[in-house]
């Protein structure tokens, strides 16, 4: 169904190689557009955006983006001010890293 097509880069005009194989991923991903730049100039873009591989999930996040916002809370077992990724309630215990960290190994 796919065959292997010649492109031409916007940014350094060569032309590059579109594959059987990179048609189908990008469908299986539904993008309806085809890659504009080589892969030597979507590196270098990706690079001089400061994007390196992993996601925000993944713990590769470094930056670049919106900043997470904060909330401020106190430790449930300590009682120091603690930094938490999510607005606290009430209901449930806050914990600071240091007393976070020893409970995960019970999980």
């Amino acid at each position: 169904m796919y065959r292997d097509e010649s492109l031409n880069c916007t940014d350094c005009s060569r032309p590059f190689a579109f594959t059987a194989s990179e048609q189908e991923f990008f469908a299986a991903k539904g993008f309806t557009n085809k890659p504009s730049r080589c892969p030597d100039c979507r590196a270098a873009r990706k690079a001089q955006r400061g994007e390196g591989g992993g996601g925000a999930r993944s713990g590769g996040y470094s930056g670049g983006g919106a900043q997470r916002e904060m909330f401020d809370a106190i430790c449930s077992t300590c009682g120091k001010t603690a930094q938490v990724p999510f607005k606290p309630r009430g209901d449930k215990p806050v914990y600071c890293r240091d007393c976070f960290t020893p409970r995960q190994s019970y999980r």
